[in-house]
């Protein structure tokens, strides 16, 4: 097949899975195009089953804000017809699932019948496009779409209660390329980040309001009170600062570790013990799923998709939203014992294999093999 994806193409977690799915779907014999403003950050490479097509918006002092959406439409026809793309796989509501539906009309005007595929993310439904703004057209351009898919249960509710949906929606999860995984304990440098007695407990995340990193900081200060440890987080936002002053404040700054953005995250994970996720709201929690990979378990709230990824009791905790002292318990519970924490970290990556890309990425292919007949 002929495939044509449309993402953001930043680090964010809807850019990652669709680019991830198109590599998966390239070395499985399909031919991808992704189309977008700019190469996606996981596209490595670029070879005849993977091609790139740059959106261009010219600048126009007419315009107040460039029209993105229509420029992004229009290199859709172009790609269609050039390439005979046989479906569009649009990843993220606004604006790609309206750009797409505007392309397919182009086409039919043409006789070309495109089928589209929309995938829904998260804070496309969740935030965005629940505004009374956006509102209207999220929820056209998802009725319109031939098929739609959601990464989590949790989220396909979620769009169900907040629009009129007249289909169906698929649940299909994100996934983890376990070829990818470079997991060598002798070659993961721990010593560079602290000491043999200490243990490492990380949280990656891009420092947003609903990533409470304020509690990822409490959690760790009671944690410290009776372990050695180092925290490290990994990304930047606006909770940066805030983090750093309630650090301080708790007598725990020393043992913290702001990394920023980094390219390095499996490396980090490979010398992690335990990993932080105290969200507010997660559509799936990729991050946990991550971090499960590379056997680290999870301290995390029970919100949203994340009970569908991390399981209670197995590959880490759940807790409630807020509640610190539960939260580390658990951690003091995983971290306190060394068989304990050894079985924890097995079966994080027990269940993270649940979730590899060759097991997931056929539910795609069958969807796509649908919408084509």
């Amino acid at each position: 097949m002929k495939i044509a994806i449309v993402c953001y193409p930043t680090f964010g977690g809807s850019g990652v899975v669709a680019t991830e799915l198109g590599i998966a779907l390239s070395k499985r014999g399909h031919e991808i195009h992704f189309v977008t403003y700019k190469q996606p950050v996981r596209l490595e490479y670029l070879s005849h089953q993977i091609k790139y097509h740059e959106v261009i918006v010219p600048e126009y002092p007419l315009f107040h804000y460039q029209p993105y959406e229509l420029a992004l439409s229009s290199k859709l026809v172009t790609v269609v017809k050039q390439h005979q793309i046989d479906l569009l796989h649009v990843h993220y509501a606004i604006p790609h699932a309206y750009a797409g539906f505007m392309a397919q009309q182009m086409l039919q005007d043409e006789g070309i019948n495109l089928p589209m595929i929309t995938t829904l993310h998260g804070t496309d439904i969740t935030l965005v496009g629940s505004h009374s703004f956006y509102k209207p057209a999220v929820n056209f351009s998802i009725n319109q779409s031939n098929l739609v898919t959601s990464v989590s249960q949790s989220l396909k509710e979620n769009t169900l209660d907040i629009f009129d949906i007249n289909k169906d929606i698929n649940v299909i999860p994100n996934f983890i390329d376990f070829e990818k995984v470079k997991f060598d304990v002798g070659n993961c440098q721990r010593h560079l980040m602290a000491n043999d007695d200490e243990k490492i407990i990380t949280h990656v995340s891009n420092l947003r309001p609903v990533k409470r990193i304020s509690d990822v900081i409490k959690v760790f200060a009671k944690i410290r009170q009776q372990l050695k440890a180092k925290l490290i987080i990994v990304g930047d936002g606006p909770e940066r600062e805030n983090a750093s002053v309630l650090a301080h404040k708790l007598n725990v700054r020393q043992d913290i570790i702001f990394l920023g953005k980094s390219n390095e995250v499996e490396k980090i994970l490979c010398f992690s013990d335990l990993f932080l996720l105290p969200s507010k709201k997660e559509s799936f929690g990729l991050a946990a799923l991550e971090a499960m990979a590379y056997s680290v378990p999870v301290i995390s709230t029970n919100t949203g998709g994340i009970p569908e990824v991390n399981k209670h009791g197995v590959s880490g905790f759940l807790s409630d939203l807020g509640d610190v002292e539960d939260m580390a318990k658990n951690a003091l519970h995983i971290l306190s014992n060394e068989a304990r924490l050894e079985n924890f970290k097995v079966n994080a990556k027990k269940t993270a294999l649940q979730f590899d890309v060759k097991a997931i990425v056929p539910k795609y292919e069958a969807l796509y093999e649908e919408m084509i007949q």
